[in-house]
C-alpha cells in the first residue's frame, strides 16, 4: 500500500529561510519569529565555513534564487501581462507583501498547509496587508480532492480568463521526483486551461565534486531529519531538469544559472558553478 503524502514538517525550514531573507532586507519585521533568528545566528559558523572551503554556503543559494524569482516575476507582470500570482508553501515569504506594495492591482494569492496558511493570514491581516487583492488560503498539494486541492483553490481563486503565474520556493527537494512530478503534472494541466501562464521554480543539482557533493549529502540528510521528509537533489544539470518538466506538460522550460545574472542582480556569487537553477516553465 503506497503511503499517504505528508507535507507537514516542511514548516521547520522556513524559520531559517524566513530569518536569512530579514537579515538581508528583504522580509517584514515579525514576520520571523524569534526562534527563526536563533537558527541564523547558531549556523552562522557553519555557513561562513561552507563557504569559505566549498566556495558557496545555503545563504548563498537562498539569495541567489529569491532574487532571481523575484526579477521573472517583474518581467512576466510588466512584460507578459501576468495579473494574478499564487505562491504555493509561502511560509514566511515576504514576496507576496512586496509585489503588492510595487503592483497595487496584482491579485496574489499566498497558500500552504493550515497551521502556516493559519499563521501567515493573521500576520498579514494584523499589519493591514490582507485584503481583497492579497489573500491566504490552506492548500496541500498531494490532495486528491476536497477544498485543498490544487485544481479546487486554482478553480475558486482565479480567474480562468487571464494567465496565472504560480511560484514554489523551497518545497521541490523534500519530495522524491516520482512524487514531486505527481503535483508538476497536475500543475501543468491546470496552467495549460490559461494561455500565458507559467511556473517559476528551483532546484538544486547534485554535484559532480566530491567534497561539495559529500556536503550536499550531509545537509540533504540532516533537512531529512528536521523535516521528516525524503529530501531529493533530483537532477545532476539544469538541462535534465527543464526536460523533465517539459515531458510533464510544460512548455518553453528554462533552467538559469544564476551566474546569468551576476553584476544585473545584487546576489551572492558562488566560487565555481552554482549549485541551484531557477526553472522558468510557460503553458
Amino acid at each position: 500500500m503506497t503511503r499517504p503524502l505528508d507535507s507537514s514538517g516542511i514548516s521547520f525550514t522556513a524559520l531559517y529561510t524566513g530569518a536569512v531573507w530579514q537579515h538581508n532586507g528583504l522580509s517584514e519585521d515579525g514576520l520571523t519569529p524569534p526562534a527563526g533568528h536563533t537558527l541564523y545566528n547558531l549556523m552562522t559558523p557553519f555557513e561562513g565555513l561552507s563557504r569559505l572551503v566549498t566556495g558557496g554556503n545555503i545563504r548563498t543559494f537562498l539569495l541567489q534564487r529569491h532574487l532571481i524569482i523575484d526579477q521573472l516575476i517583474h518581467d512576466a507582470i510588466e512584460h507578459r501581462g501576468i495579473g494574478q500570482v499564487l505562491e504555493i508553501a509561502c511560509g514566511l515569504s515576504p514576496r507576496g507583501i512586496r509585489l503588492r506594495r510595487r503592483y497595487p492591482h496584482l491579485q496574489v494569492l499566498e497558500t500552504d498547509l493550515p497551521a502556516m496558511a493559519t499563521r501567515k493570514a493573521a500576520y498579514l491581516a494584523t499589519h493591514g496587508f490582507l485584503g481583497e487583492h492579497h489573500q491566504v488560503r490552506p492548500i496541500d498539494i498531494f490532495a486528491d480532492g476536497g477544498p485543498l486541492a490544487l485544481e479546487r483553490v486554482i478553480e475558486d481563486q482565479f480567474d480562468a480568463g487571464r494567465p496565472l503565474l504560480v511560484v514554489t520556493e523551497g518545497l521541490t527537494s523534500y519530495f522524491s521526483l516520482d512524487d514531486i512530478s505527481r503535483f508538476w503534472r497536475r500543475l501543468a494541466r491546470c496552467l495549460a486551461q490559461r494561455p500565458g501562464s507559467a511556473y517559476l521554480t528551483e532546484t538544486y543539482l547534485q554535484p559532480d565534486g566530491k567534497l561539495l557533493g559529500r556536503g550536499l549529502d550531509l545537509l540533504r540528510g540532516a533537512l531529512g531529519r528536521m523535516t521528516r521528509a525524503d529530501v531529493s537533489f533530483h537532477f545532476h544539470d539544469g538541462a535534465s531538469a527543464a526536460r523533465h518538466l517539459a515531458g510533464l506538460g510544460f512548455d518553453g522550460v528554462q533552467a538559469i544559472d544564476p551566474e546569468a545574472y551576476y553584476g544585473r542582480l545584487p546576489i551572492p556569487e558562488s566560487r565555481g558553478t552554482p549549485l541551484v537553477r531557477v526553472l522558468d516553465a510557460r503553458s
